[in-house]
């Protein structure tokens, strides 16, 4: 466990890098414990709680590869071509049979059982047939076109890991070694929340002074992708300190982590971190050298991870996928850390302020002769700005000590999904 952090709006420390920040993030997160037993049909997207091992052999016995004939080895003497007659059949689904006669072939198809004693199958396509007789020129290996039984998996042996996500190749593998159901972490409770008097939810009249809730939409829509995790919405907070208080402390006592956009700065309006004092909240104001989204707090609230959002909402999201992101897949308990970041080369000119990693949003029409995109830079990097992001394919990742960004510069993409 890390050690705790004071609630401190406005800490004069040093500024970290993303990586720092995310690790921070990262090591105040504590993986929920409670799991429940679900049906492989059920259990899609979920995180396996401990490790599976294997109910039976995959595959359970030895099986043809191929549709073609099953033979003995040491009835083919001297040199080729061999004929042999064929005098049985087996079709997948058939019983296990006794050996060939001896000089013989056994008709077989693909994932019918290899009759005891047979050591290969040619396929049919390499074979000559005329009546009940076969005839080869080449001769096949040892256990060519066999799938052995248990060289996949044996039984006992483990299927997955804990802390993976199922997906539907992993669930596949199980439902093939015998595995009915599995046992998993419950899903990551999240409550998210807007604050500020100047906030109103689209379809509503504005007033004077009031934006659109753009946050709560794209957190929303970003935590329904993710199967492992379920959201309360706590709708907009007004600017009242005794509410915004109330509010989290309640949430922080019903949910995992608790989300908030918007009230994190050291301005006098912005009573989010008024609340969390009140409410012994270990929590840090961090510095993050990232743009967009330099503010951030990060830390516990009760027994809650707690993240409050830059209010922008372009930074709003950068800083939750870069940052927020990876602690909420500890608090699921997976183990894996994707690397969804792809070689890319930029196709635009680009001068700026050195010091902070620079998120920007792209899209392509072309790739290079290696193969990789030629990015164009959509928006003007404004942290408030929608559209860019919103028409964007991905986000390049722009190193913090580059001034100026000439085509050709190789990049990272992380590819926005659909």
């Amino acid at each position: 466990m890390a050690e705790p952090l004071a609630c401190s709006a406005g800490k004069a420390g040093p500024t970290l890098s993303v990586d720092a920040a995310r690790l921070r993030a990262v090591a105040v997160a504590a993986p929920v414990a409670e799991t429940e037993i679900l049906p492989l049909d059920l259990a899609c997207g979920r995180v396996l709680a401990g490790p599976v091992v294997a109910a039976s052999a995959l595959p359970p016995f030895d099986n043809s590869a191929m549709d073609g004939y099953a033979l003995r080895l040491s009835d083919l003497a001297g040199a080729g071509p061999w004929e042999l007659p064929v005098t049985r059949r087996i079709a997948a689904g058939d019983r296990a049979s006794g050996p060939p006669d001896p000089g013989t072939a056994v008709r077989i198809f693909t994932g019918a059982p290899i009759p005891a004693g047979a050591d290969a199958v040619v396929m049919q396509e390499n074979v000559t047939r005329s009546g009940d007789r076969i005839t080869l020129t080449a001769r096949p290996r040892s256990g060519q076109n066999i799938r052995r039984r248990g060289e996949d998996l044996a039984r006992g042996a483990q299927a997955l890991a804990a802390g993976v996500g199922l997906t539907p190749p992993r669930l596949a593998l199980l439902a093939g070694c015998g595995v009915p159901q599995v046992a998993v972490r419950r899903r990551v409770r999240v409550a998210i929340l807007s604050t500020g008097d100047e906030l109103a939810e689209p379809g509503r009249l504005l007033a004077p002074g009031q934006i659109y809730n753009s946050n709560r939409v794209m957190l929303r829509a970003t935590l329904a992708r993710l199967p492992w995790a379920e959201t309360t919405d706590l709708g907009i907070l007004r600017d009242d300190p005794q509410a915004i208080r109330a509010a989290i402390r309640q949430a922080a006592l019903t949910h995992d982590v608790v989300i908030s956009s918007g009230g994190v700065s050291a301005g006098e309006a912005d009573h989010i971190l008024d609340a969390l004092r009140a409410e012994a909240a270990e929590l840090d104001v961090l510095k993050v050298a990232i743009r967009p989204g330099k503010p951030l707090t990060v830390g516990r609230l009760g027994g809650a991870l707690y993240f409050g959002l830059p209010g922008n909402p372009y930074a709003a999201a950068i800083t939750f996928a870069q940052i927020a992101r990876p602690a909420l897949r500890k608090v699921a308990g997976l183990t894996e850390a994707p690397d969804a970041w792809l070689p890319a080369v930029a196709g635009f000119t680009y001068h700026r302020t050195t010091g902070r990693r620079e998120y920007v949003p792209v899209t392509w029409a072309s790739r290079d002769t290696l193969g990789r995109p030629v990015l164009e830079r959509l928006g003007h990097g404004a942290s408030a700005s929608l559209s860019p992001i919103a028409c964007a394919m991905g986000i390049a990742v722009i190193p913090p000590d580059l001034s100026v960004i000439h085509p050709g510069q190789p990049l990272q993409v992380e590819v926005l999904g659909e």
